[in-house]
């Protein structure tokens, strides 16, 4: 299955011009990290938050400012 993955395609011609190969993209990064980063970031505040309620003690970051 890696060797599927990792091995390159040739290169794709159509009428004699050459297609570039799919690469990743600043904006692909940057809609990974909103659509992954955002919920883990919320729900690692929720949790901190509960914890600081519970306890009294601030656990998260923003305790350092």
């Amino acid at each position: 299955m890696w060797k599927k993955i990792l091995t390159r395609h040739p290169v794709q011609t159509v009428m004699g011009h050459r297609i570039p190969e799919p690469r990743l993209t600043w904006m692909a990064v940057l809609w990974a990290l909103v659509y992954l980063g955002l919920p883990l970031l919320a729900i690692g505040m929720l949790i901190d938050g509960l914890i600081q309620l519970a306890t009294g003690v601030c656990t998260g970051l923003w305790c350092y400012f």
